[in-house]
């Protein structure tokens, strides 16, 4: 935790990471309100940071900051969804067939590893640790084919998303089929059969779909 340090573009980064990462993680769930006052004292930083991310959370829909009202944190908007999905889609789909051709022994040896890791973290039915592992295999995948900032630009994309996958990793929604998928999109790599890995890829990236009605039987308070 900072100590009433003088404010820095470090620390302004640090609050903005930091009340992010409470978004996304859904510490802080969807239609919470939150002020600046209580996260500054939190943090023990001024005002002026928190006042910063506030506005850059805001930029990322993840704020709604509303005049005399307050600031509560963002809805699951799946219109929003849908579009980052498409997105992702034209990206990771293009990733896949680079990869068949492309990969390296070293980015499959990380892949092989990723994949024994969600197993173990299903096995132990740690929904955070393969929620964590299933967006490390996606980055891996990126940074095989030398797509990362393409993968960054997607991320920044697919902030509704994430926390809707957050929650259906926390109602173990898809778990086998999650990292079965995985596992095979690594085999189609391995055998360069670029037609296999697309069509997995694609069938990947609609697994959330089907998880949507359920989720928001679930959570109605947290949906638009």
């Amino acid at each position: 935790m900072l100590n009433h340090i003088k404010y820095t573009k470090t620390t302004r980064d640090y609050v903005y990471k930091h009340i992010r990462e409470l978004i996304m993680s859904l510490e802080l769930p969807p239609g919470t309100s939150i002020s600046e006052k209580e996260i500054a004292e939190k943090l023990q930083v001024s005002r002026t940071p928190v006042r910063e991310a506030f506005l850059r959370l805001s930029e990322d829909e993840l704020l709604n900051v509303l005049p005399q009202r307050g600031t509560l944190v963002t809805l699951i908007d799946l219109e929003h969804v849908d579009e980052a999905r498409f997105l992702r889609e034209q990206a990771e789909v293009g990733m896949m067939k680079l990869a068949c051709h492309t990969f390296s022994e070293k980015s499959m040896e990380q892949l092989d590893e990723n994949i024994r890791a969600q197993k173990k973290a299903r096995n132990e039915e740690d929904e955070q640790l393969l929620f964590q592992l299933d967006h490390a295999f996606h980055r891996i995948l990126a940074e095989g084919v030398n797509k990362l900032r393409v993968w960054h630009v997607v991320q920044k994309m697919d902030t509704h998303s994430n926390r809707l996958r957050k929650l259906s990793m926390d109602l173990k929604f898809n778990w086998e089929k999650l990292v079965d998928q995985h596992e095979a999109m690594v085999e189609a790599i391995k055998k360069q059969d670029s037609v296999k890995a697309e069509k997995l890829m694609r069938a990947h990236l609609t697994l959330l779909q089907y998880d949507q009605v359920a989720l928001k039987v679930e959570y109605p308070e947290y949906f638009n």
